[in-house]
């Protein structure tokens, strides 16, 4: 009987899958959570509503479908839907008719992008074997809407709950996703204030063993520097990819900016790769803070090098001075721009380099992932009243093999 039921489960699953596949070729944007909805019937999910994350990671929003009509945006904090963003985990509950509801994460790959709630009737706890599959099928969710969203701003408007600036908006569409993990990292950035950004951007890439990262601060803020801070970036990218190391990057990327109007605008940098194999780290500073490292969850030192000219001033007699660190199984290295350190608390103070350490720490201690860490942070600085951003805010934690790379994905993956 059991093995009847099995594999009239596995039938139902391959035709569901099939069938959103069809359905979804030529749909519409809108039609997503209807479809999905509509073919999750076939393995006996009474009803399914799919919530996005917002740019300020605060708020889930339902994709409106027939089964989301009566559904509200879901605060992160302090909610059941909010607990499984938060630690990427699936949640079974009972819900107020005696039913059960599954919340699922939805990852691209890795990047939280939100939440699948998925409603089965009977008293009972769902089945390792249906929870499963309802694990496979909010992946399937997750990169359908990834891929569906390269051509329609239908997911991009959902996730806005304020207007975003011209700025904002340009250095948006130029950083990539906040998450990358692999056997071996797991990497996760910051980007504030989400909607009125203009100076900052970060940029990441893992290529042959080789994960290399950068974060740049120009100087001033609005669409004038996201100018010039998507114009280093581009630059950064060119010189990346054509095998520079650090310190040619830098060469490349000052240069590139050299000359442009107005010449006193500027950028400030930091520029790393890290050799995943071994832990080698090496970076260049063009007249930026220091990353903080971080060993056995304490904050240990700052990785100090001679700093360069900031970009775009040509100054730079010669290539930089890069800096070396061999890093230790579950080492973290926090980049950051200044607009972190320069945050004030309610009474005035700056938030600190210190603090901003100490905090890393804490998080640590919990257990928690760069990815859920950084949004706490976010959350310590803006929500919570504990700091005011004064400028843009930008951060990029790394973690090596510190095993937190599973921590990012449902247990049962």
């Amino acid at each position: 009987m059991a093995t009847e039921a099995i594999t009239g489960l596995d039938a139902s699953v391959g035709l569901m899958f099939q069938e959103v596949l069809r359905r979804t070729h030529l749909s519409a944007a809108p039609d997503i959570g209807r479809v999905v909805a509509e073919e999750a019937r076939r393995v006996g999910v009474r009803a399914l509503v799919v919530y996005v994350v917002d740019y300020e990671q605060r708020t889930l929003v339902p994709v409106p479908a027939p089964d989301s009509r009566d559904s509200e945006p879901l605060s992160i904090q302090g909610t059941v839907a909010g607990r499984a963003f938060a630690s990427t985990s699936i949640l079974d509950v009972e819900d107020d008719e005696g039913d059960r509801r599954v919340w699922v994460p939805l990852l691209d790959g890795t990047e939280r992008i939100g939440v699948l709630r998925l409603e089965i009737a009977g008293p009972e706890p769902v089945s390792e074997l249906l929870t499963a599959v309802c694990e496979r099928y909010a992946h399937f969710v997750a990169l359908l809407l990834a891929s569906k969203s390269a051509y329609t701003d239908y997911f991009e408007l959902l996730r806005r709950t304020a207007p975003m600036t011209l700025a904002s908006e340009l250095v948006w569409e130029l950083v990539p996703p906040l998450v990358l993990a692999s056997d071996d990292f797991v990497l996760s950035a910051l980007l504030e204030p989400c909607y009125d950004s203009g100076g900052d951007a970060f940029d990441y890439a893992l290529n042959e063993g080789v994960l290399h990262v950068a974060v740049f601060d120009a100087m001033g803020h609005g669409l004038a520097a996201a100018g010039m801070a998507a114009l280093a970036l581009s630059a950064y990218r060119h010189s990346r990819r054509s095998g520079d190391r650090p310190a040619a990057a830098y060469a490349a990327i000052d240069a590139a900016l050299a000359g442009q109007d107005p010449a006193s605008r500027f950028v400030t940098a930091l520029i790393a790769e890290l050799d995943l194999a071994d832990g080698r780290l090496r970076w260049v500073s063009a007249g930026h803070p220091a990353p903080l490292l971080l060993r056995d969850g304490r904050l240990v030192k700052t990785l100090e090098v001679a700093p360069a000219p900031p970009l775009g001033l040509e100054l730079a007699s010669g290539l930089p001075v890069e800096g070396h660190e061999s890093l230790e199984p579950g080492d973290m290295v926090l980049l950051y721009t200044d607009g972190l350190t320069e945050a004030r608390r309610p009474g005035g103070e700056l938030f600190s380099v210190e603090r901003l350490g100490e905090f890393i720490e804490r998080e640590a201690a919990s257990g928690h992932a760069a990815p859920e860490t950084l949004r706490r942070l976010r959350e310590a600085i803006i929500e919570r009243g504990a700091g005011d951003l004064r400028d843009d805010a930008t951060a990029v934690l790394v973690e090596w093999r510190r095993g937190t790379e599973r921590v990012v994905l449902p247990d049962n993956v």
